[in-house]
């Protein structure tokens, strides 16, 4: 078994062409998509279209909040949010593919289990909003309550930092990592957040995935244009040009 495991695309075209070579050039078919598909970025529309292709694709607090009301976002994302409703809606089209984005959208699951594997956008205990962030290493009562959940792995997104959660209350980032990898022992539960391909918040630019195999994941990071993204957010008036900003930093 050899799989990717891609999450937090956000409209970023550019970065989902990039990873989705890298995971070609690796000569992986199988592709799994922990959700956020949309939001923040320019390109809903031809996102969407690509992650269609992907064996699994879960249904994230963004693409949620385009299909219904945004909760508990921060302005720039709310103003984002309903500037992709409107490209996803295409009311100005006559075309199915509007209709075919909106219920690829609505059919989502929030969770995959195979086995003893569970896929997430969020956490296993609130699949769509939970952050778990390395920070919560700390958090000793939160952490045990959401292992106690897991029977083996849990891969998942969400904060946009890659990096693997132990059951002993360690956090390791892929830099820590021997060539980035981590090896699986049926004896240890983990959680795997499996980074964001087009908004990495963890001091790295550029995009990051997960190639999960039988005994190990590995983590991969690719350039992409972030040039040309941070571009097209800046001419589009409905998104705060912070969001384009942010993708040359990292953050």
């Amino acid at each position: 078994m050899k799989r990717a495991i891609i999450s937090d695309i956000h409209s970023n075209l550019e970065a989902l062409q990039a990873v989705l070579t890298d995971i070609r050039a690796n000569g992986i078919q199988e592709i799994y998509c922990l959700g956020d598909i949309v939001g923040y970025g320019p390109n809903p529309r031809e996102c969407v279209d690509l992650v269609m292709n992907c064996k699994v694709c879960l249904l994230g607090n963004h693409d949620q909040g385009a299909l219904f009301d945004p909760e508990g976002f921060n302005v720039g994302a709310e103003r984002a949010i309903f500037w992709t409703r409107e490209q996803l809606e295409d009311v100005n089209s006559t075309s199915p593919s509007a209709f075919k984005r909106w219920d690829f959208l609505g059919e989502r699951p929030r969770v995959h289990k195979e086995g003893t594997i569970i896929y997430v956008h969020g956490s296993i205990r609130n699949p769509l909003n939970e952050y778990v962030f390395p920070e919560d290493i700390y958090q000793q009562s939160k952490m045990e309550k959401i292992f106690s959940m897991i029977e083996w792995i849990s891969f998942q997104g969400h904060t946009h930092v890659p990096g693997v959660f132990t059951e002993a209350l360690e956090f390791f980032s892929p830099e820590e990592l021997e060539n980035q990898e981590f090896p699986l022992d049926e004896s240890q539960k983990l959680m795997i957040n499996v980074g964001s391909v087009g908004q990495p918040r963890d001091g790295d630019r550029r995009a990051c995935y997960v190639i999960q195999e039988d005994n190990l994941v590995r983590f991969r990071r690719v350039e992409y244009p972030a040039e040309i993204t941070q571009q097209k957010i800046h001419a589009i008036p409905e998104l705060d040009n912070r969001l384009g900003d942010r993708l040359l930093e990292g953050r």
